[in-house]
């Protein structure tokens, strides 16, 4: 993707802020994320958030102890989440479905499993396994989609193991530093995010 693409009438400028929304698989609401946007590279566009913005879903809110930016990938089927010290884990991506722009703000389905690489010495692993068997019988995951996306994250799973770019440390540290640059920006001229 080129950086034209960040200009594309879907996605807002660089700088803007705006709310990552998550659902399940049958509509209902899931994590929302404060971030702004960032800008867009050959892997798919990119949002920020920053140390002490909130995240919330249905009963539960946290603010981010980390500064951090997400990788939505043009596939649709996961997002990246690259969290800078000292947050535990280093990458988290949530394995998605139907990930994508709308009204000027990303949304998807969050599909259960995660690929993680931890900071503490546990390594890599791909998480919420028993949340993945338990919600393909609730919400009757069509199986080529379930197939698919077991897929998607061992294949993500091998990449981040062998650091593949864009899962190596450079690629994440060049968005970081613009999330510190925009996110600035922003802060300045852009009023909090109101539900």
């Amino acid at each position: 993707m080129t950086a034209d693409a960040a200009t594309a009438p879907h996605r807002p400028a660089p700088g803007s802020r705006l709310v990552f929304r998550w659902r399940k698989w049958d509509g209902s609401p899931h994590w929302e994320h404060d971030c702004v946007f960032l800008g867009s590279d050959r892997w798919g566009d990119w949002v920020g958030q920053r140390s002490g913005w909130r995240s919330v879903r249905p009963g539960r809110e946290v603010t981010a102890d980390a500064d951090n930016v997400t990788l939505i990938a043009p596939s649709g089927e996961w997002a990246a989440t690259f969290n800078a010290a000292p947050a535990t884990y280093a990458v988290y991506i949530d394995i998605g479905w139907d990930v994508r722009w709308q009204d000027g703000s990303p949304t998807g389905i969050d599909m259960d499993l995660d690929v993680v690489r931890a900071r503490d010495g546990r390594g890599i692993w791909i998480d919420d396994r028993d949340e993945w068997s338990e919600h393909r019988v609730q919400y009757g995951y069509p199986l080529d989609i379930a197939s698919r996306l077991e897929q998607v994250a061992l294949d993500l799973e091998r990449e981040v193991t062998q650091e593949a770019v864009p899962f190596e440390a450079a690629t994440a540290a060049h968005w970081l530093s613009e999330l510190d640059r925009l996110a600035a920006a922003s802060h300045r001229h852009s009023p909090k995010i109101e539900r």
